[in-house]
């Protein structure tokens, strides 16, 4: 893991220029995953590579998949649906999630048998979520805590096509399923209580799979044959999100943050930041294989506080640490309801955010499955500890521009996991 850092951020006067953000994490995940199961070569662009990625693709390695890195594009020479070899040892998914999950709805229809694990943060994230509906198709599955926590021991073998309801709207999950469903005879439907973001789906479809959208899920007819394909991977929105923030909360700034992935599932954040009064413009758009892209363009602007919940809520999951950010510079009372799911996250981010943003001046409550922001427009600064958690450390470097002293931010080094040259970026930008 990595070593402890410790930075101290002074206020910015202002941030001007053009970025591009690295790859989107959750599309550079499958990007690897289904050029790794799919027949033939695939070349794979723009891969984010962090922590979490670079824990997929050891784990495909491990099971005999070829890989030549040529620095600015992978060559992943796929095995096919049945060309997977059973790994020797333990397979190690580092702190990511996704890997997790949509690993084990892989395996679970694979013949022969696999150990899932990963570092301490990611063996106390819930797994039941996933075994409950791959056991429900016939997977054979146990894990610590009565299976429900890593590491995972997974033996495969046939499964049978099934329907699934799902109580979370998680992408994870529904990724798991359709991934062990298009291994085998028959339809496999999901169904979700919210539309939880689309990119396997996508991804899939431009890889020759019909999946096809139903009201409230999802479906795949297996057994499938997926093809090699050119993959050119978007800026991730998440990453952009601090960005969006940083330009509109930092008086006299004016970002452009090119070829950024603008998915309607993922898109949240825009939504939010603009009903806050936020100035953002879509310059460019276009398709990138099978993903909606766009040029944003931001500029500082007054904010004012709004509700936020229901189906807002996994559109914009993972940007809410920052979105708190925004709030406090917002005039009047920012409320976030229906987002219990940020309670098991890296961290609990509802605790992890309420104690950072309270310790710098911000005037934040938890509730129960979301927080109560007042705006004051301004922070004081001070010190604080990211728990680890990427989005908490990256959120607090974002508040630190537009705070009033500087703020210490302990425990940085795990930006790496989801953004690498974060703080290099941001110095760029004459921060």
């Amino acid at each position: 893991m990595h070593q402890s850092e410790t930075r101290t951020l002074k206020p910015s006067q202002g941030l001007k220029g053009e970025i591009l953000v690295p790859g989107d994490k959750s599309i550079s995940h499958r990007a690897i995953m289904f050029s790794s199961l799919a027949e033939g070569t695939s070349r794979v662009r723009g891969l984010l590579r962090g922590e979490d990625c670079l824990a997929t693709l050891a784990a495909f390695q491990q099971m005999g998949v070829r890989v030549e890195d040529k620095g600015h594009e992978l060559l992943i020479h796929g095995r096919g649906l049945h060309g997977l070899q059973e790994p020797e040892d333990v397979v190690d998914c580092g702190n990511s999630g996704t890997t997790m999950r949509l690993m084990s709805g892989i395996l679970a229809a694979q013949p022969f048998f696999s150990v899932l694990s990963g570092d301490k943060y990611l063996r106390r994230r819930p797994m039941a979520r996933i075994i409950k509906p791959l056991t429900s198709m016939g997977a054979n599955i146990s894990g610590r805590q009565q299976n429900t926590k890593a590491p995972l021991a997974i033996q495969g073998g046939q499964l049978r096509a099934g329907e699934y309801h799902s109580p979370v709207a998680s992408a994870q999950v529904k990724s798991a399923v359709l991934l062990a469903g298009m291994q085998v005879e028959g339809e496999t439907r999901i169904f979700e209580p919210h539309l939880s973001r689309d990119h396997s789906e996508r991804m899939l479809r431009y890889f020759g799979v019909a999946v096809q959208q139903l009201p409230g899920g999802a479906q795949v007819t297996g057994p499938v044959n997926l093809q090699g394909r050119e993959v050119e991977v978007p800026g991730d929105i998440s990453s952009a999100a601090f960005f969006l923030v940083a330009a509109l909360i930092t008086p006299g700034s004016e970002l452009l943050l090119k070829n950024v992935g603008v998915n309607p599932t993922r898109s949240g954040i825009i939504d939010i930041l603009r009903q806050m009064g936020g100035h953002i413009d879509l310059l460019n758009q276009r398709e990138l294989s099978g993903e909606p892209v766009a040029d944003l363009l931001v500029r500082h602007s007054l904010l004012r506080g709004i509700k936020i919940g229901g189906e807002l809520v996994p559109r914009a999951i993972d940007e809410f640490p920052v979105v708190c950010v925004a709030a406090v510079f917002a005039e009047g009372e920012t409320l976030i309801r229906d987002a219990r799911e940020l309670r098991v996250k890296e961290t609990d981010r509802i605790a992890a955010v309420c104690e950072t943003l309270g310790k710098i001046g911000g005037q934040v409550e938890a509730l129960d499955d979301g927080i109560r922001i007042t705006g004051t427009g301004h922070l004081q600064g001070g010190r604080v500890n990211s728990f680890g958690d990427h989005r908490i450390a990256m959120s607090m470097a974002i508040a630190s521009l537009a705070a009033e002293n500087d703020v210490t931010i302990e425990d940085t080094a795990c930006t790496e996991t989801s953004f690498p040259g974060f703080w290099e970026l941001l110095e760029q930008l004459g921060h």
